[in-house]
C-alpha cells in the first residue's frame, strides 16, 4: 500500500485518550494530519461553525505523531480547516473520525459530530471512516482497536467502491478486551431512540454517569434567570422492536465490531422511483 496524507478528526476534542490512539494507529499508514476542535463537541452532526465568530487556532507542536492543531469550532468545521490550511488541492487520501468515546451505533449515527467529520470529507469527495468504541470513560482499553483497526482499515481502502460517491463506513468497537471480541461483521443501522431524555441539573448525577469536567465535557453553566430551570440530556436508550440480529447495536451487544456503510445522500430512490410512476 502505498504511503498516505491522512486527516484525523473527532468531537472529543484534542486532549482525548481516542483521538491520539487513532493518530499513532493510522501513523503506520502514513502522514498524519490532526485537526480537532479545542473543546468537547458531541452530538452536533454535521453543523458548522457560521457566523460573525472569532475561531480560535493554535499549532500543537508538541502533540504527536504528526502535524497536530485545533480550532475552537465543530468537528465538520474542523475538517473544511484542515482542507483549506493542511493540503494545497484540498486532497487527503484519507479522513477518519475518531476514535469517538461512545457509542456511534444505531440511530446515535444521526447525531453523531463523529460522523460529521466523515460526512464532510465525503461531500468533499474523499474517503472516510469514523471509528467509536462503546465506553465513555476518560481512559478507555483501545488494545483491541489496535489491534483489529490498521486490517479493518486495509481491507476497506481495498474494496472501496471506486465508482460510488458519497459513501463512508462507520466503525463501533465493543468495549471488550481483544480475546472476549468474536470478530467483524458488516451491519446495518438499528432504529433504537432515545426516551426520558432531560433530567434536573444535577452535578452528583453527572459525576456517577462519567459526564465530568474532568473528562472531556465542558459543563456548561449559565446564570439562570428567575424563573428558569437548569436540565441536561442524557436519556435511556430503547431498540426498535422490529430490529433483528443484524443491527449494528444488537451485534456490538453479543460481542462484535460492526461496520455500517452509509452514505451522505439521503435521497430515498425507491420513493423516488415509485412517486414518479404513479
Amino acid at each position: 500500500m502505498k504511503k498516505l496524507r491522512i486527516l484525523l478528526s473527532n468531537d472529543d476534542g484534542y486532549k482525548a485518550d481516542g483521538i491520539h490512539t487513532l493518530a499513532r494507529i493510522m501513523s503506520r499508514f502514513g502522514d498524519v494530519t490532526v485537526v480537532a476542535p479545542k473543546y468537547h463537541q458531541s452530538a452536533t452532526s454535521i453543523a458548522v461553525s457560521l457566523g460573525v465568530k472569532q475561531l480560535a487556532y493554535k499549532d500543537l507542536p508538541e502533540e504527536g505523531p504528526g502535524d497536530w492543531s485545533y480550532l475552537d469550532a465543530t468537528p465538520a468545521s474542523c475538517v473544511k480547516f484542515g482542507l483549506e490550511y493542511k493540503y494545497e488541492a484540498r486532497n487527503p487520501d484519507l479522513v477518519m473520525g475518531g476514535i469517538n468515546h461512545g457509542s456511534n451505533a444505531s440511530t446515535g449515527a444521526n447525531y453523531s459530530a463523529t460522523l460529521g467529520v466523515v460526512e464532510e470529507a465525503v461531500i468533499n469527495g474523499l474517503k472516510a471512516i469514523g471509528v467509536s468504541i462503546c465506553d465513555h470513560q476518560p481512559h478507555p482499553d483501545f488494545s483491541a482497536i489496535e489491534a483489529l483497526l490498521p486490517g479493518i482499515v486495509e481491507d476497506l481502502l481495498a474494496h472501496w467502491p471506486e465508482d460510488r460517491k458519497g459513501v463512508f463506513y462507520n466503525i463501533n468497537f465493543p468495549a471488550l478486551p481483544l480475546s472476549q471480541i468474536k470478530g467483524v461483521r458488516f451491519a446495518r443501522q438499528g432504529r433504537g431512540h432515545w426516551i426520558r431524555e432531560f433530567e434536573p441539573w444535577n452535578e452528583d448525577r453527572l459525576e456517577a454517569i462519567g459526564l465530568t469536567s474532568d473528562f472531556l465535557w465542558q459543563q456548561q453553566r449559565v446564570t439562570l434567570e428567575p424563573g428558569e430551570k437548569a436540565y441536561f440530556m442524557k436519556g435511556d436508550f430503547v431498540s426498535d422492536e422490529n430490529d433483528r440480529s443484524e443491527a449494528d447495536h444488537l451485534l456490538i451487544e453479543d460481542g462484535w465490531v460492526t461496520i455500517v456503510p452509509c452514505q451522505a445522500d439521503p435521497t430515498d430512490y425507491e420513493e423516488l422511483q415509485r412517486r414518479r410512476s404513479l
